[in-house]
């Protein structure tokens, strides 16, 4: 009996230490947490106070009218960044035109059964190495590789399409909008795949063969059944992808062209945000740096926009599903 009760005493005790114990832990790690991601936020915050503070000098001397001007002339110190807003969207845009269905038929390939295993894994695995190579690196292959084997390419279309506005203008040299576009494409389709893969792989078998066993083909599932229910997968990772075409600079800044105009057509130089603080950052004078950082500000506003649609985008998929 007194066994018993000394056995009993132990283990209580015991069990009590290790309640304590875990109890210290888990305070401990919601603590440490909880920390990184004030801290995350702080040094956004950080970083959003001090470009705003730098760009203030050119706040307050050219308001909103710099967000519509379309001149930008240092030697004047007459700045206006409507060009480069409107490269910096074309040539995301492009890149988004071609990168999301190849990303999400990538995917499908890589993981609904249409080849082997020693097939898929090497595709992917190449795949994932794309994303490593550095975007100066894919600048000069741009400017000494693609340049001359595409600069045929545009001018033949410019020449048979010219008559659609897009593809339009004077005879096409290489640096272009579009060319920007399919160097991004190249950069984010990854992003696209890895996500868009995830999600695909993590729905519910049973989905997949509910749908064969009332009759549907393996395309008709594939499009009725599983892109509508990883749509918020989808989603997510074609808004990273933006996300990450906005903000690219030394591709933009190498193949852009810098024309500081708007040009309707997508074979002709122009210039986005990030190319214009990558190319004049270096000399630039004291208006003109606070010119480029109220730039960066507007591009971080963007990018803020894009990520604020895509959360409530989908949040109403993810209501649906």
């Amino acid at each position: 009996m007194a066994l018993a009760e000394q056995s009993t005493g132990f283990t209580k005790r015991s069990l009590e230490k290790r309640t304590s114990t875990a109890r210290v832990l888990d305070v401990g790690f919601w603590g440490f947490t909880l920390t990184l991601a004030i801290g995350a936020g702080a040094v956004l915050f950080w970083i959003i106070m001090q470009t705003a503070v730098s760009a203030w000098p050119a706040i307050q001397q050219f308001g909103l009218g710099f967000i519509v001007g379309t001149t930008w002339n240092p030697v004047t110190n007459i700045y206006g960044v409507l060009p480069m807003i409107y490269g910096t969207l074309v040539t995301s845009f492009i890149a988004l035109l071609i990168a999301v269905p190849l990303g999400i038929g990538v995917a499908i390939f890589l993981t609904e059964g249409f080849a082997p295993k020693w097939v898929t894994t090497p595709i992917a695995f190449a795949i994932e190495l794309i994303v490593a190579i550095p975007s100066v690196v894919l600048g000069i292959w741009g400017i000494f590789v693609l340049i001359p084997f595409i600069r045929p390419i545009f001018r033949a279309i410019n020449a048979y399409l010219g008559w659609i506005p897009i593809f339009g203008g004077p005879n096409p040299r290489g640096n272009s909008l579009l060319l920007v576009g399919l160097v991004l494409a190249i950069m984010i389709v990854p992003i696209i795949i890895s996500i868009t893969r995830g999600t695909f792989e993590v729905l519910p078998r049973e989905l997949r063969n509910g749908s064969l066993a009332l009759g549907a083909t393996r395309w008709e599932t594939i499009l009725r059944v599983l892109i509508p229910a990883g749509l918020s997968g989808i989603i997510s990772s074609v808004m990273l992808a933006m996300g990450r075409a906005l903000g690219e600079t030394m591709v933009a800044a190498m193949l852009v062209g810098n024309a500081n105009r708007i040009d309707i057509s997508w074979l002709q130089p122009g210039s986005t945000i990030t190319a214009l603080i990558a190319s004049q950052f270096g000399e630039a004078g004291r208006t003109q740096v606070s010119a480029l950082m109220y730039a960066g500000l507007v591009l971080m506003v963007l990018a803020l926009v894009v990520n604020i649609l895509a959360e409530l985008i989908i949040r109403k998929f993810q209501n649906i599903e």
